[in-house]
């Protein structure tokens, strides 16, 4: 067996990418970075340093071109700014729309390449990273499980039954995720989630808000914002 894992160099598809080395071994991993012209492209530089941690191939797409035309405010040619407040406090103002940070089905179009590239690789299996957190309140409509179970559906009649996606937290909270991880001894003081395009985290965006959340529920200190105070 084969796996491909979605990589952006946070900590969900971290925990992603240890779940599958534990699983696979490492030579048989690959994991892809994908930029889409995000604020925090520091992200791709700490999905490097992972990759080349855990001894995987590395691969990088480059999909910006295709959201052109979106004003996300994740992106880098958006004026919009993202909001600083927790995701549960923004999906109280969308009325069941997507949060501002949604970037046009980003999940849909990176599994889709994921799984043109995948085929090519001899994978068997692709990871992601979405959990139920994202999903709550149609924050991340394509973290959601009915998106993972028809996305899983498509590609796998599409790939003549080669290729599976799995989403091995799309029921868990990011607490429950960042567990996992710690227990895997998942380097997270190597990953990077602020949104916005900065040398240190915010602290103030809904995923930095998360991301603080989860590891204090799990009682210990973000070992990424540790070493940022170092």
């Amino acid at each position: 067996m084969k796996a491909m894992v979605l990589f952006s160099g946070g900590v969900d598809s971290t925990t992603c990418l240890g779940i599958a080395v534990n699983k696979y071994g490492a030579e048989n991993v690959v994991a892809l970075s994908i930029s889409y012209g995000q604020k925090h492209q520091k992200e791709i530089e700490c999905a490097n340093k992972i990759a080349e941690y855990y001894g995987v191939e590395h691969l990088y797409l480059d999909l910006a071109k295709i959201f052109q035309y979106s004003d996300c405010s994740l992106l880098m040619h958006s004026d919009k700014e993202i909001p600083e407040e927790a995701y549960s406090e923004q999906i109280k103002k969308t009325n069941g729309t997507p949060v501002s940070t949604y970037v046009p089905f980003r999940n849909g179009l990176f599994l889709s390449s994921a799984a043109s590239i995948a085929l090519s690789k001899e994978c068997d299996v692709i990871y992601y990273g979405a959990h139920s957190d994202d999903a709550a309140g149609s924050a991340y409509p394509d973290c959601s499980d009915a998106f993972n179970n028809a996305i899983n559906e498509a590609i796998y009649v599409g790939s003549g039954n080669q290729l599976k996606v799995e989403a091995p937290f799309i029921n868990l909270t990011k607490a429950e995720v960042v567990k996992i991880g710690l227990d895997l001894k998942v380097p997270y003081e190597y990953t990077w989630s602020c949104y916005e395009g900065e040398d240190k985290p915010c602290g103030k965006c809904g995923t930095c808000i998360d991301r603080a959340m989860a590891f204090e529920l799990n009682g210990v200190k973000d070992p990424a914002m540790e070493l940022y105070k170092a």
